[in-house]
């Protein structure tokens, strides 16, 4: 079997992108090139490794294990490479790093005063939902993961680096807005407004729940922290969200923090890799100032 690691590189874009023509572009040749060299690969492999169903590519089980080992494989080349940087003096290369949305709030700071240190280095900066974050670090498709519920079903590395306290908000015209000392035993006539099931937030607030025996009145489900800010402002009830979702001067925002004696749920961001993945230097190096920056937040 002989494929050549540019071979590589471009069924990986196929993988990556599900399209010939998106693929040729990510590696700077021509789609007739493109289409010429998948189909050196697929004769070299000897069975097939992808079909085209409605103009999307949809991988075979042997596509993806190919992709799988592309993946290791052109992972292992790009820390070396940033190895020898590191011999010559130099930082450059790319940092992949997938975040849940709820991290987007602080993320972009943190990575904007590592760029600022390392101008040569290009970030790729994934931020999806929970479930979303998981199916990446299921296939290693980045270097790290920011998320505040690590997934118990894979062998990863878990390091935590800062807390995620969560907060119940309500409106800030609320009846509770100024008192002290709530019982949670005064929300049951409250609506509550949860991120959607499967969301970091969402399990924590579960659990938290479950350990007061409290059954919370469930008026909406929402997938953003936006779009529950605007429901709580709106009056349509009371929500439990991440104190990094919320700005420096809520009051302003149109929400107050409730001072119940049941919050905040403690809660924590969480850095994830697989375990035994061998972290590229430049990998290396973000978790140092991720650590940094997250002690000089506390």
């Amino acid at each position: 079997m002989n494929i050549t690691f540019r071979q590589l590189r471009l069924f990986l874009a196929l993988a990556e992108t599900g399209s010939v023509s998106a693929a040729a572009r990510m590696v700077h040749v021509t789609q007739p090139t493109a289409s010429m060299g998948l189909k050196e690969i697929t004769d070299a492999v000897g069975v097939p490794l992808y079909e085209v169903v409605a103009r999307k590519v949809h991988l075979t089980q042997m596509g993806h294990e190919l992709a799988k080992t592309a993946r290791a494989i052109s992972g292992e080349w790009d820390s070396f490479e940033q190895q020898v940087n590191s011999v010559k003096g130099l930082t450059r290369g790319k940092l992949k790093v997938a975040v849940v949305s709820t991290a987007k709030y602080f993320i972009p700071r943190i990575l904007g005063t590592f760029c600022a240190k390392y101008p040569q280095i290009d970030i790729s900066l994934e931020v999806l939902n929970r479930d979303g974050v998981v199916k990446r670090l299921e296939e290693n498709l980045d270097d790290l993961y920011i998320m505040s519920q690590p997934p118990l079903h894979l062998d990863i590395e878990d390091e935590v680096f800062m807390p995620n306290p969560l907060l119940l908000v309500a409106p800030k015209d609320h009846a509770f807005a100024k008192k002290k000392n709530i019982d949670i035993s005064a929300l049951k006539s409250e609506k509550f407004i949860f991120r959607e099931k499967g969301s970091g937030t969402r399990m924590a607030t579960d659990a938290h729940f479950k350990r007061l025996k409290y059954r919370p009145n469930v008026r909406l489900e929402l997938g953003s922290n936006e779009a529950i800010k605007q429901a709580v402002i709106g009056g349509l009830g009371i929500a439990v969200l991440s104190k990094y979702s919320l700005g420096d001067k809520t009051d302003q925002e149109g929400v107050a923090i409730l001072k119940c004696k049941e919050f905040p749920i403690e809660s924590s961001w969480h850095l994830v890799s697989p375990k035994g993945k061998k972290l590229s230097p430049i990998a290396t190096i973000f978790k140092k100032h991720l650590s940094q920056q997250a002690k000089s937040w506390k």
